[in-house]
């Protein structure tokens, strides 16, 4: 594998080079982004949900703070705040809102750092190809027209073939780059609309899921 890296380096030239840095550089970060997402626990709800399942059902309790409080990630802090401000400011919805989306929009910024280096190898490798194989191209003409009539196809085939590499080499680490990112994206797309979603039942949703389940409760009696 080492040799065939090797040789792709010698015949793409410069260019070549470049966009294998950029490649190691993009798989480095998507690495550690797996591990700064596993940390932040993006994707996994089950705390939180069960902290708002013990709001609703159990009333406001620092209880169901509790159980979320202190955990890192976008939507155990954000959820966090919205407790905690509904437990000891219940006649400040709104300025505990504004503070919901403030924290909720720093932490989702920390998730996503490191993501732009990602998404520019993945718009820039393509070019940088490209580039290659224009400058291939020229290298290969110019060869023509030093030959003369004395022209060799088997030559200037070989020269378009080795320009057409870096557009090859571009578009092989674009292309997982585009798709990486875009994974990442939709995970933290997931993670914002959670978190407006039980954010909301903490501010608004607590009055009405105990009257639904004072109303199940009702039915259960009527029934039995």
């Amino acid at each position: 594998m080492l040799d065939y890296v090797l040789s792709l380096n010698e015949k793409g030239g410069p260019v070549v080079t470049i966009l294998l840095v950029l490649s190691v550089a993009a798989l480095a970060m998507a690495l550690y982004k797996l591990w700064h997402f596993h940390r932040l626990g993006i994707g996994r709800h089950d705390a939180a949900r069960d902290a708002l399942t013990l709001w609703q059902t159990g009333g406001p309790s620092p209880a169901a703070l509790a159980k979320i409080d202190g955990r890192p990630g976008p939507l155990p802090v954000a959820l966090a705040h919205a407790m905690r401000g509904m437990l000891y400011h219940p006649e400040k919805g709104k300025l505990v809102r504004e503070d919901i989306d403030a924290v909720a929009g720093r932490e989702i910024a920390a998730a996503r750092r490191g993501l732009r280096l990602i998404e520019t190898v993945a718009q820039v490798a393509p070019l940088l190809g490209l580039f290659g194989t224009v400058i291939g191209m020229i290298d290969a003409f110019q060869a023509l027209q030093a030959a003369g009539a004395m022209v060799d196809p088997s030559v200037l085939a070989g020269g378009i073939w080795v320009a057409l590499l870096t557009t090859a080499v571009g578009l092989a680490i674009a292309i997982p780059c585009s798709l990486i990112a875009t994974w990442f994206d939709a995970r933290i797309e997931r993670e914002i609309e959670t978190i407006e979603e039980m954010a909301t039942a903490i501010l608004t949703g607590s009055l009405t899921a105990t009257g639904g389940a004072a109303e199940r409760r009702s039915e259960r009696i009527a029934a039995g």
